[in-house]
């Protein structure tokens, strides 16, 4: 009979106990032990298992545990003696960041200072243990005060630490979930610099300078600079999805994926299952699944987008004044704004970030330097940056990459990356698709009133369409005569989308002596023709009205002969159609 399937739970006891359906993941511990690695980082993307492993590795070390070893039992943690007799013998520190989500400085300080306060609490017997002073039962009074100093809390692990070992005689293991989440919150919300100075202390008194830690893990979407935050943690081994280390500890294996549909009554679907969940590469591991769509489609028996869904396009993305990779970052906090964000990210972009996708969403892959050390204050300024962001968060997946011995000079060596899964495709089409949902039904009359060569029809909604979106791929902070292009990008993403099952959609490639902006290639040329789109944004100095600018724009297709790759692929002339589009900050016209 297959386990009932339980969603959202992420405490281990509750699971084993309730012998909900769980995929053994306990050979975890005995890799993470045997590795001997002083502080661990562990980085995956959300939903990945992070917080149950985190409660798993706690509830198998602590000494508050250590009548309930039958947890274990019959999971492969449990097959060697060595390991049963180490269950349960550690003083364990265990806290999450994960509700740190404040706007301002003050409240997140207030609120990783209400964590520290409610782990004194919890071992609040110590208070009054012989083994404490009379100088640490006062240190131990500030910290339930409601005002915590800085010097006081960003010493409260390392004391707690020691005031453990006194009382048992051990060093303390120290697990921190969702470590990152304050960091990406200050950075969205203004207050990097002072959270980061703050975090900064408390995780080098706690992890470096701490004679009482035996072993401590972080977990987190993103790996963050060490010169941000671990500046002086040379201790720290860090793993992120480009590691070996733990590579099927997070996530599903495809064996134990098949298994579980097996148990499930589920066989018949691996085919589907693993187009849309399958994909993710940790190290050199690949077929990799995303444990929490999988965990919904056992729950479910239905194929649908669980961990990216697909109503954001109804979200509409906070002020335009913050930067796209600000947006970006708090993908990592939520599941619908997650989307809607990465969407700001594109939308707002740079020409190459948004050709890069332009790649993606073809099924084809591109090619760039990341950098998995996260330095926040770069991230306006640094493609590869938001590339790495995009990796980090589990959209995308890297295929191959350059080895650094094969270059000099400081040369970075650069990553092929793809789309992660079809799961994850469909997200982003729906994205796109969402940028339009302000002017949906003009937009797609559009497109049937290009795809027939209707040109007043294709003026009369364009310019429905550009009213609407224009403002939309408006960042606030460029000059206001580069809307054309943003929105230029954006609707060549949209073309895509709509399109590419039957046309192979082209933009800013080397045709015959010049560049064409999109090319709409038809896959059966014998039913559909090819469009050339020229677009052009009226020069006043060389061009009287808005008809002179559609006819330099149709000019320029002519003069350097932009379908000669079309007739070169065997497309008639006669079956290629040309439009210049003449913008004029929200008025177009199309000839």
């Amino acid at each position: 009979m297959a386990r009932t399937v339980a969603i959202g739970i992420q405490d281990f006891a509750d699971l084993i106990e309730k012998k909900y359906f769980y995929v053994d993941k306990t050979s975890f511990i005995k890799e993470w032990w045997e590795n001997g690695d002083s502080v661990t980082l562990i980085t995956r993307p959300r939903r990945f298992g992070k917080t149950l492993n985190m409660s798993m590795v706690e509830q198998f070390f602590s000494l508050d545990y250590a009548n309930r070893g039958y947890l274990f039992e019959g999971l492969s943690v449990w097959e060697e003696k060595k390991y049963r007799e180490l269950q349960g013998t550690y003083p364990v520190i265990s806290l999450s960041f994960a509700r740190v989500k404040e706007v301002n400085y003050t409240d997140a300080r207030a609120k990783i200072c209400e964590i520290i306060r409610n782990l004194f609490i919890k071992y609040s017997f110590l208070r009054d243990s012989e083994v404490l002073t009379d100088a640490d039962r006062i240190y131990f009074d500030r910290i339930l005060a409601e005002n915590i100093s800085n010097s006081d809390a960003t010493s409260s692990l390392y004391l707690l630490s020691n005031y453990l070992y006194r009382y048992y005689g051990k060093k303390v293991i120290i697990l921190l979930d969702e470590y990152d989440t304050p960091m990406q919150e200050s950075y969205v919300d203004g207050y990097w610099k002072e959270l980061a100075a703050f975090t900064r202390s408390l995780f080098n008194s706690a992890f470096k300078t701490n004679p009482w830690l035996e072993r401590a893990i972080m977990t987190g979407i993103t790996s963050v600079s060490k010169e941000s935050i671990f500046l002086d943690l040379n201790n720290l081994e860090v793993v992120t999805t480009t590691s070996d280390k733990y590579a099927t500890s997070f996530g599903f294996t495809e064996r134990e994926v098949f298994e579980a549909l097996e148990e499930c009554g589920l066989s018949g679907e691996q085919e589907q299952v693993k187009r849309w969940y399958d994909g993710f590469i940790f190290g050199e591991h690949r077929d990799i699944y995303n444990p929490w769509s999988i965990l919904n489609f056992l729950n479910t028996g239905k194929i649908a987008a669980y961990w990216a869904p697909e109503d954001y396009h109804l979200q509409v993305a906070g002020s335009r004044q913050m930067s796209a990779s600000s947006h970006l970052a708090r993908c990592f906090r939520e599941n619908t704004s997650s989307n809607s964000l990465v969407g700001k990210l594109i939308r707002e972009g740079d020409r190459s970030i948004k050709e890069g996708f332009e790649i993606l969403l073809r099924g084809e892959a591109v090619w760039t330097p990341i950098d998995e050390q996260i330095v926040y204050n770069q991230l306006d300024n640094n493609d590869s940056a938001i590339w790495s962001l995009l990796l980090a968060s589990g959209y995308l997946k890297v295929l191959s990459y350059e080895r650094e011995e094969q270059f000099e000079n400081g040369e970075e060596p650069r990553y092929e990356l793809t789309l992660t899964n079809y799961e994850a495709e469909r997200m982003f089409s729906n994205m796109v698709r969402g940028w339009f949902q302000p002017a949906k039904a003009d937009y797609n009359d559009f497109i049937k009133a290009m795809l027939v060569d209707d040109k007043k029809a294709m003026n009369a909604y364009m310019n429905r369409v550009a009213l609407n979106i224009f403002s939309y791929f408006d960042t606030g902070n460029r000059p206001s005569g580069e809307e054309p292009e943003r929105f230029y990008h954006g609707f060549v993403l949209g073309l895509i989308v709509d399109l590419q099952s039957r046309y192979v959609i082209t933009s800013n490639r080397e045709s015959g002596f010049g560049r064409y902006d999109v090319v709409i290639e038809p896959k059966n040329p014998k039913e559909d023709d090819a469009i050339i789109l020229e677009f052009k944004v009226h020069d006043p100095e060389d061009e009287a009205t808005l008809e002179d600018t559609v006819r330099a724009a149709l000019q320029q297709i002519e003069e350097k002969k932009y379908a000669v790759q079309l007739v070169a692929r065997g497309i008639p002339r006669e079956h290629i159609r040309s439009y210049g589009f003449a913008f004029q900050g929200k008025e177009v016209l199309i000839g």
